[in-house]
């Protein structure tokens, strides 16, 4: 099967990614001056100000005195101090950071596509591109100083780079890994399953070797700031101190995000990797004295995570209720979730016609799971998507990235906050992957499939 030629996928590219930037672009300059940092975005501007002006990752405290911070990863205060340092300390900065990852990785999305269709449909190779180009949630995202569109961007990148047919793909892939692991570490996961599906082709010994490799440059790239965690901190972290607080917010609350209490015997410890320590600590006594009520907050936490995002909406009314009302709020949302049960609904019509074994099993499953996708539960239209591909076995991973990528970040997505808690923002990660899948199905069903990757 021939390649779309140099002009033509590199046109694509250029369609997509003007598109792309165009459409975040206006986002970035409509809200110029008018929405400041809130959330987590407050924390991630401050840390990274105090970066860009050479004082490292620190935190000043209202009596003067300065520690050493690492309870919110690096990975994201660092992308945006690099913007900073250049353009000024500003969240608009921030913003235009936002919009040139998001660009990017609207051209992967292209690219992943173009090697997942075939050469004669380099049009819907296009539609992909252009549908993550003008996602409504990533697009209304990019002025939100928060790490779940960067972390989206990096990992549509990352796929891109497993699916790239050399060693520099391989390279690059840990490279990226390494990056968006620094933003978000749960993320690691991720490394060795993309280096399991780069190249193409090779035996299991092969593929577990490229997992390895994927996961050792990945761990490389951190490996600086880990050192400088297990030297300023007192404990050794790889890249952040919050997981114990995230379990202990599972542990104690219902499901969802909610501020805790901080335990009795946590009150005097003052040392954030101390602190930390702690909650781990008590998280476990809690769920070990009560095991069921853990386990049984779990369809909870799914449901919060894949029934519905808003996190634009959100971001946007905590920032500044005053310019991005309730009104807007909600009809954001209500556009959002439309555009995103259409592309989970056209993943599930590639999941189950796909050539490959078991296609009526997997059939089923997608039409079930498609009713599902539009009741109040969609999460569990999400699970049947990730269950229909997961029946693919080992053609899910000898076949293109696209559609192998798609099925671990929803795998990892929903293991990672069944265990801690969830939210509609943690979805964000698969958006740019599951939109451009919904595309595959026009080739779901050829029996023939030529893997050769552009």
């Amino acid at each position: 099967m021939s390649q779309p030629g140099w002009t033509e996928q590199h046109r694509g590219d250029l369609v997509t990614g003007t598109v792309a930037f165009a459409a975040r672009a206006g986002v970035v300059l409509w809200s110029s001056g008018r929405f400041p940092p809130a959330a987590d975005g407050v924390y991630y501007h401050a840390i990274a100000v105090r970066v860009a002006e050479g004082l490292g990752s620190t935190w000043l405290w209202p009596d003067g005195k300065i520690t050493y911070a690492a309870h919110y990863p690096v990975g994201y205060p660092a992308l945006l101090a690099i913007g900073y340092w250049l353009a000024g300390a500003s969240p608009v900065v921030g913003a235009w950071v936002n919009a040139l990852l998001g660009t990017v990785a609207a051209i992967a999305v292209h690219r992943l596509a173009l090697q997942t269709l075939s050469p004669l449909r380099a049009r819907w190779a296009l539609g992909a591109g252009l549908a993550v180009a003008l996602h409504p949630g990533l697009v209304m995202y990019t002025p939100a100083l928060m790490t779940e569109g960067v972390t989206a961007s990096l990992l549509a990148i990352a796929a891109w780079m497993a699916s790239l047919r050399s060693g520099r793909g391989l390279a690059l892939l840990g490279l990226v890994m390494g990056m968006v692991t620094l933003v978000r570490p749960q993320s690691l996961v991720l490394a060795p399953c993309l280096g399991f599906v780069s190249l193409a082709a090779g035996s299991w010994w092969q593929r577990l070797r490229r997992a390895g490799l994927a996961t050792g440059l990945a761990l490389l790239v951190c490996a600086p700031w880990t050192i400088r965690n297990c030297v300023r901190m007192q404990r050794c972290a790889l890249v952040s101190y919050n997981g114990g607080w995230n379990l202990l917010i599972g542990a104690e609350g219902n499901g969802t995000w909610m501020p805790i209490d901080v335990p009795e015997p946590c009150r005097t410890v003052w040392d954030e990797a101390g602190k930390d320590a702690c909650f781990h600590r008590e998280a476990l006594g809690l769920i070990a004295r009560a095991p069921g009520r853990w386990l049984g907050l779990v369809p909870t936490r799914l449901a919060a995570t894949f029934d519905y995002a808003g996190a634009p909406g959100y971001y946007l009314h905590a920032s500044n209720a005053e310019a991005f009302g309730d009104g807007p709020k909600v009809a954001l949302g209500a556009v959002e979730t439309i555009y995103e049960r259409v592309a989970y609904l056209g993943a599930l019509a590639f999941a189950g016609l796909a050539a490959g074994p078991r296609r009526r099993v997997r059939l089923v499953i997608a039409v079930v799971a498609a009713l599902l996708l539009f009741q109040v539960h969609a999460y569990l239209g999400v699970l049947g998507l990730v269950m229909a591909l997961a029946l693919l076995g080992q053609s899910l991973v000898a076949g293109p990235v696209l559609p192998s990528a798609t099925f671990f970040v929803l795998l990892a997505t929903a293991a990672v906050h069944a265990v801690f808690f969830g939210a509609g923002r943690y979805s964000m990660v698969a958006f740019p992957l599951v939109t451009a899948l919904g595309f595959a199905v026009l080739t779901a069903g050829e029996k023939e499939r030529d893997t050769t990757r552009p």
